[in-house]
């Protein structure tokens, strides 16, 4: 039976019977702690969620860097990178040598804040991922019974307004872009992410039902291309107006089905950070569009193609959102308006049936009056 003993130097040893029946202890420095320390070994024993403690023994340097391991070949490439480099910067400074059993929920709170004062609340929060995604993973081991980073607080991210163009806008940015002008055009448009338009090949245009097949993308991982799929591993087509495809078509006339649609001009994949340099900031600064970011022409095409009447499902399918929950996450302010026109159909409706119920009244009113008998003579 579990029971605590005194031992030398004023310490205390827990002893107690794992469900494997082998005898295992622990020391404690006062009787409560120890005490406290069998009550949880006797409750995770009576929920079947006790672990072996030798199986927290492990770092959390170790683990990590083993369950990283294993999760690479489901990641894209650039989501590795990231996972090492908060790994490196961020999980490890603290946590390397740190066993898995000795990570406590407070330890990771204070290290949150800290994080959150000298990185900012979005680097802190991807951090935050990292290390909570290794402890699960330890949990699903049978590491440890529970993740002590679940229900830490984290940084709130600063909302961030998203900036619209209008259609005179994106022409006015797209004329200043030069020979880049149609990809402004798809992007801003279509809504197709820089790493979407940069893989799209001539093979991706269907130009008789009008639509533009997003099958793949590529992404820049140590100054080199990854080729991926889309985010969210899913293909998808989307809608390309006339006016894009008479752009894109000139754009890309004589060129071959497995030619890219966007290259640099040298012919290689464009890299976002080139097309910034090469036309991107001339172009927006021409336009008088100071501060523009290639992903903000992603917004506004879902501002015009909600202005155009399109639904949540349709913008969800047009950007390639896993829902239309997602969509209206991101971009709820623009449905807003939708309420304020529902609320005026609503109105008209309403006084057309009232309209409606008093015609129809009044006819049978007069339907059912009675005329009154001639005097006679």
């Amino acid at each position: 039976m579990a029971h605590v003993e005194r031992r030398a130097q004023g310490r205390w040893r827990a002893r107690y019977r794992g469900p494997d029946n082998r005898e295992r202890s622990r020391t404690f420095g006062r009787r409560v702690d120890a005490e406290r320390f069998l009550a949880g070994v006797e409750t995770a024993k009576a929920r079947g969620d006790w672990t072996d403690p030798r199986r927290a023994r492990v770092t959390v340097g170790d683990w990590s860097r083993e369950w990283l391991e294993r999760k690479a070949p489901r990641l894209k490439p650039s989501t590795v990178e990231s996972y090492r480099s908060l790994l490196a910067t961020c999980v490890l400074p603290t946590w390397a040598a740190v066993p898995l059993g000795a990570v406590e929920h407070s330890d990771v709170d204070a290290w949150v804040a800290r994080l959150a004062g000298r990185l900012g609340p979005s680097r802190t929060r991807k951090a935050y991922v990292v290390l909570s995604g290794a402890l699960d993973a330890a949990v699903r081991d049978s590491r440890l019974s529970r993740n002590p980073a679940r229900g830490v607080t984290l940084p709130r991210l600063p909302q961030r307004e998203h900036r619209y163009l209008d259609h005179a806008d994106l022409a006015r940015l797209a004329d200043a872009a030069g020979a880049y002008g149609p990809l402004v055009l798809v992007l801003g448009v279509c809504g197709l992410r820089f790493g979407e338009a940069a893989a799209l090949r001539v093979s991706d245009l269907d130009p008789l039902r009008g639509r533009l097949r997003v099958a793949r993308s590529v992404t820049e991982v140590a100054g080199q291309p990854v080729w991926t799929t889309p985010k969210g591993h899913a293909a998808r087509s989307v809608p390309l107006p006339r006016y894009v495809r008479d752009a894109v078509a000139e754009h890309v006339a004589g060129a071959a089905p497995g030619d890219l649609v966007f290259p640099s001009p040298e012919g290689a994949v464009l890299r976002n950070g080139n097309f910034r340099r090469r036309a991107w900031d001339r172009a927006t600064a021409a336009a008088g569009l100071d501060g523009l970011t290639p992903h903000d022409l992603r917004h506004t095409a879902a501002s015009l193609a909600v202005a155009s009447g399109a639904t949540v499902l349709a913008v969800s399918r047009m950007l390639g959102h896993k829902s239309a929950a997602m969509t209206l996450d991101v971009y709820a302010d623009l449905f807003s308006d939708d309420l304020d026109r529902l609320a005026d159909r609503l109105d008209a409706a309403a006084a057309e049936a009232r309209d409606t119920a008093a015609s129809t009244a009044a006819s049978e009113a007069r339907s059912t009056v009675v005329p009154l008998a001639s005097p006679g003579r």
